[in-house]
């Protein structure tokens, strides 16, 4: 079963849900591979043990075609930015977790279902209800995203779909 938007599963936790075509092989290089990675979310080098480097490298505006300009809020990740973290787990093909932009943390748990992947995606230890708005929008575009590059489809404009997410999201979210 998906799970379009994501649940509240604590006062500063998201999680999403996903069903994705497999094999769970297939999908872990897509979370820790750069080149395939960088199709979805970003690029960069991960040093797949724990306490190892996670070097995150954006290009949002570059994901999808026919998109919109970023919102003035986000103006600044038009553009190529960067994000380090250090692994906190790492269970070659099926958990991942990592800190984000030094003050949250993302887990990625992975289980085979038949031909298919259920992908369970936490974010946890975010700091206010903005942060929980971006992180629910920003993961919910790039997860869709995913689903449509294992599955071979073109995605909507990445700037587009998270504006509308996030304010869904200001709607959901007490």
């Amino acid at each position: 079963m998906n799970t379009a938007y994501a649940t509240l599963v604590a006062a500063d936790t998201v999680r999403f849900e996903r069903i994705l075509p497999g094999p769970v092989e297939r999908v872990w290089a897509f979370l820790t591979e750069s080149d395939k990675r960088a199709q979805w979310l970003a690029a960069g080098e991960m040093e797949l043990r724990e306490g190892g480097s996670v070097e995150l490298v954006f290009r949002n505006s570059e994901l999808t075609a026919n998109d919109d300009p970023p919102p003035e809020k986000y103006a600044r990740y038009g553009a190529e930015s960067r994000m380090h973290g250090r692994i906190i787990a790492c269970e070659p093909p099926r958990l991942l977790a990592y800190t984000w932009d030094g003050t949250s943390e993302v887990r990625f748990e992975l289980s085979a279902q038949g031909d298919e992947v259920r992908l369970l995606l936490t974010h946890t230890r975010l700091p206010d209800r903005e942060q929980m708005l971006s992180v629910a929008g920003g993961w919910h575009t790039h997860l869709d995203i995913l689903v449509d590059r294992l599955d071979g489809r073109m995605s909507p404009g990445f700037w587009t779909t998270h504006t509308r997410l996030e304010a869904e999201y200001a709607q959901r979210i007490p």
